[in-house]
């Protein structure tokens, strides 16, 4: 049995539970926020050893407890398996209480759009780079849409010159005051596009569940 991280919490100021649901997310989105929360909370190197163990003893990221589920979610990952969402969710809430809840999301999103990207084979992924746009973006596209409907649980759809990524449940819509929470989403999409296109992307919020709107919207520009 491994130790429950993500007990039923009272919200932060400023933030109103939603009714989230889902499907079942892969593993590395719960590993990832728990490395993001480790990487943080890890010591600067120059520190001395007896700093260090005071250090385990405050900081979440460093306990035993974390270090155990990143296990248990690592070989998840390993068997191909999917965690419940409410687990995800609750642990994504409780992310969301840290005063560096927006450094955490971002480095989740990160994290698991770099897992995504390594399901797909390095030469679809150069080809998508390098052949003509008329060849290139549309092989592109084609895996970024399989991929934000694997790992985010959302449909990414071409509209003209932009690309709208919508998302009904974001697991992390309200874990953070002031929708911090949804810069694991927009990280996420800004890293699989790089994978694919080289090139750094804007990415625009333009609607948000926490917010009062139906769903989660982010959009960017598809030209090159």
């Amino acid at each position: 049995m491994y130790p429950d991280i993500s007990p039923r919490l009272t919200p932060p100021t400023g933030v109103t539970l939603l009714p989230l649901t889902g499907a079942p997310l892969e593993a590395v989105v719960p590993l990832s926020l728990l490395e993001a929360v480790r990487a943080l909370d890890l010591p600067a190197a120059d520190l001395d050893i007896e700093l260090v163990h005071e250090l385990r003893n405050k900081r979440f990221g460093l306990s035993d407890t974390v270090y155990m589920q990143i296990k248990r979610y690592g070989e998840a990952v390993r068997r191909q398996q999917r965690v419940p969402f409410d687990e995800v969710l609750a642990l994504a809430r409780l992310v969301g209480r840290r005063p560096d809840a927006d450094l955490v999301f971002r480095d989740a999103g990160r994290r698991v759009a770099r897992a995504a990207l390594e399901t797909v084979s390095a030469t679809t992924r150069r080809a998508a780079r390098s052949l003509p746009g008329p060849v290139g973006r549309p092989l592109a596209l084609r895996q970024l849409r399989a991929l934000c409907r694997r790992f985010l649980g959302g449909a990414l759809e071409r509209q003209g010159s932009t690309l709208l990524l919508e998302i009904p449940n974001p697991v992390t819509a309200d874990a953070a005051p002031e929708g911090a929470g949804c810069g694991f989403q927009e990280a996420a999409l800004r890293e699989l596009l790089f994978g694919f296109t080289g090139v750094d992307h804007a990415i625009q919020a333009v609607s948000c569940l926490s917010r009062g709107d139906r769903t989660c919207q982010w959009r960017t520009d598809w030209r090159r």
